[in-house]
């Protein structure tokens, strides 16, 4: 259980923070041009930069909690939440129009991280 933690959280924390950095780092005209970022249209910059900060709240809450062996509980805790950002993302994105298969995705991964994270800490 704990290796399948680690790789569903590695993963979700890794293109968590890829997210939030294209998120915190980029204007909201640069996001509205690019090919993935349609969303971004419907969305305040400062909605956008609470979406990314979440993001970056959730891949921590993924690794260092664990890591340190500091109240690691919090670790499924951010997966359970990471899951419900990649939801609401989903449905953004199929209300758009889009598929949202890279969310559903992540959605599961998401889960496969909270419940073997559960299993190991609880």
């Amino acid at each position: 259980m704990l290796i399948a933690y680690w790789i569903a959280a590695g993963l979700l924390a890794f293109v968590s923070l890829f997210a939030a950095g294209l998120k915190l780092f980029r204007t909201k005209a640069q996001l509205e041009g690019a090919n993935a970022m349609e969303w971004t249209k419907g969305f305040s910059q400062g909605s956008i930069r609470l979406i990314a900060v979440a993001e970056l709240l959730g891949a921590i809450g993924l690794i260092v909690p664990p890591l340190t062996g500091i109240v690691p509980i919090l670790a499924p805790i951010a997966a359970v939440a990471l899951g419900v950002l990649q939801i609401g993302a989903a449905v953004t994105h199929a209300r758009l129009g889009e598929k949202p298969i890279i969310n559903i995705v992540l959605a599961v991964l998401a889960a496969v991280a909270a419940v073997t994270g559960f299993i190991v800490w609880a």
